[in-house]
Formats: structure tokens, sequence, C-alpha cells
């Protein structure tokens, strides 16, 4: 079992590895106005654990993120803790 972790709050969420981490982040109240990639309303930084993340996609290319700077719709949790700001 995964865990998203927003920084400025402390809260955490279980994500089960290898899931898309969409829920856990609206849980922890990133909020989304789409779901394809194309919005940019859930941007987040990765603060720790950016290798627990998959890889990025073509959408995050296309809005110029990296490893550190994600879309929450795009990404899924590999495994282990991954801690997020927005």
């Amino acid at each position: 079992m995964a865990k998203i972790i927003n920084k400025r709050t402390g809260k955490a969420v279980n994500v089960k590895d290898g899931e898309p981490i969409k829920e856990a982040c609206e849980k922890l109240e990133i909020y989304f106005g789409c779901s394809d990639g194309v919005c940019g309303t859930c941007m987040i930084d990765v603060v720790k654990g950016e290798d627990n993340l998959s890889e990025l996609t073509e959408e995050e290319k296309e809005l110029d993120r990296d490893k550190k700077h994600r879309l929450a719709c795009q990404c899924k949790i590999k495994k282990g803790e991954v801690k997020i700001d927005f």
C-alpha cells in the first residue's frame, strides 16, 4: 500500500500500488477542472518520492511538467510514499 501526503497539512491517504492518485489528491483537497491533463488545475509539486510515481505523460510534457512538477490527474503511484504540495 502506497501513501500520498499533503505537505501543508500532514494529512495522508493510502493508495493501492499501481493506482492513479487522483482520488487520493481530491481527499487531500486538490481539486480538478478535468481529468484529461489539459486544464492544469491539478498541478502539484512533488516534495519527496518523485521516483515512486509513473513516468510523465504526453499531456504533462506538453504543459512543461517534470518529475518534481506533475499533474495529479495523470499520475499513478508505483509504491512507497509521495509528499506533495500545491
